[in-house]
């Protein structure tokens, strides 16, 4: 049975979300599942004109869009047209919500978000620190429950999930907690297994400090908070090691004796995926009743409209989305 296709939020329109979801079409792959993108159409023929691309845009509804694939880029149309003013930010605001909506009624078989500018979001009243959680409280009115939403960035080289993100360093170690990380690793295995199709996902925990903190001598974050957690995982039938020193845990010989990197705080994560995996890293939520994947990049406003924006981790993000929702 064909699966419903792709839904695309169209990130920020002052980004480089808009000329990837055209590249992205120009670029289709005819066997691959279909995607429709939550936008304002008249903003993405504008655009594709300026930069002499021939991107047809048709208007659809969700349950034509894999009919009108084939022959142009299908939108669903924005309320809030994009009009370059402080007011875009509400239509990014609804391309997300909207998404997800469709992706609750069967419309969609999953999503994939384009870049947002947080502090933009922020100017019209967003009150959540970023898409993720966002995306944790939207699939919390839908679905219900208390979903956890967890980040990983997945690459076919590497996969890592932070503990700690978008914090200040000097918080880091008041964050980290023994539930925390035990929580974090329960749903990192959950989702490896159940969506990755791994029997029995090995996880390898980071330390915090130098050398894994050298027995204590360099902080005992790794003794009070992180061994603990590593044995109560263990005693519940993960497969978990650590805690390991973080500079040799990358390395070609490491990454192959674990499937996912649980790292104690932002750049100890994403330096080795984005290092290794800079043009096709995906990010993905995990703890989600739905699947959602991004790109692992930003909006680019420096590049953006000129046409010079890679796609690459876009097509990845569709392509990983696809391959979870089979």
């Amino acid at each position: 049975m064909n699966r419903p296709p792709l839904v695309v939020s169209i990130g920020d329109p002052a980004g480089i979300g808009p000329e990837l979801a055209l590249k992205a079409w120009l670029q289709r792959d005819t066997q691959a599942r279909p995607f429709f993108v939550v936008a304002d159409p008249v903003h993405l023929r504008t655009l594709a004109r300026e930069l002499g691309w021939d991107v047809p845009v048709s208007e659809i509804e969700p349950a034509a869009a894999t009919m009108a694939y084939a022959q142009a880029l299908p939108v669903v149309a924005l309320r809030h047209a994009f009009d370059g003013t402080g007011n875009d930010a509400h239509g990014v605001i609804e391309a997300i919500t909207r998404a997800v909506e469709f992706v609750r009624q069967g419309a969609a078989s999953a999503l994939v978000t384009n870049p947002i500018a947080k502090q933009r979001l922020y100017a019209a009243g967003f009150q959540f620190p970023g898409h993720t959680e966002y995306l944790g409280d939207l699939a919390a009115r839908h679905w219900g429950g208390t979903p956890q939403p967890v980040m990983m960035i997945w690459s076919p080289a590497l996969a890592v999930v932070p503990l700690t993100i978008h914090v200040p360093l000097k918080d880091v170690p008041g964050l980290l907690s023994k539930d925390a990380i035990i929580a974090t690793a329960r749903i990192v295995a959950h989702d490896l297994a159940t969506r990755f199709g791994l029997e029995r996902p090995r996880l390898a925990l980071s330390g915090l400090n130098p050398h894994a903190g050298e027995s204590g001598s360099m902080g005992r974050e790794e003794i009070d908070i992180i061994i603990p957690a590593i044995r109560q995982l263990q005693a519940e039938g993960l497969d978990v090691r650590g805690p390991l020193p973080a500079d040799t845990m990358f390395h070609p010989a490491a990454r192959a004796r674990y499937d996912a990197a649980l790292c104690m705080y932002h750049d100890q994560a994403l330096i080795p995926a984005k290092t290794l995996a800079f043009d096709d890293g995906v990010n993905v939520t995990l703890g989600l009743p739905f699947v959602r994947t991004s790109p692992d990049h930003g909006t680019a406003f420096d590049i953006a409209g000129k046409g010079l924006a890679n796609p690459s981790s876009l097509l990845a993000a569709l392509q990983l989305a696809a391959r979870l929702t089979p």
